[in-house]
């Protein structure tokens, strides 16, 4: 249930920002029709840890769009950062210190 809710939340901002970007005159790429998992996924603990590893990616994405916007678009941008952040902390059972740098979320995780 969490991780359908979850999908339906990232469809729904995805659209969003596909909208967003037409409007400022650029052409949104389209999603690749399938994605290679970076590790086998056989165990309900190795399905949370992807969870957690996508959601850590899309905080790392959303961080690059806090950078680089202005206004209502960043302010978007933070609270899906934030979201992503807080479902990546349930999926692993801790937060990171720094969610959507990678570098320093990778040094937490190991420290």
């Amino acid at each position: 249930t969490e991780a359908r809710d979850a999908y339906g939340g990232h469809v729904a901002r995805r659209d969003a920002l596909v909208r967003t970007v037409r409007e400022l005159g650029g052409v949104p790429r389209p999603a690749e029709a399938a994605y290679a998992l970076p590790y086998e996924v056989r165990t309900p603990g190795d399905v949370e840890r992807l969870a957690a590893d996508i959601e850590d990616k899309v905080a790392g994405a959303y961080s690059d769009l806090v950078r680089a916007a202005q206004g209502p678009l960043r302010r978007e941008a933070a609270d899906a950062l934030s979201e992503a952040a807080v479902r990546a902390a349930r999926w692993r059972g801790v937060g990171v210190a720094f969610p959507g740098l990678a570098e320093r979320s990778d040094r937490a995780k190991h420290s």
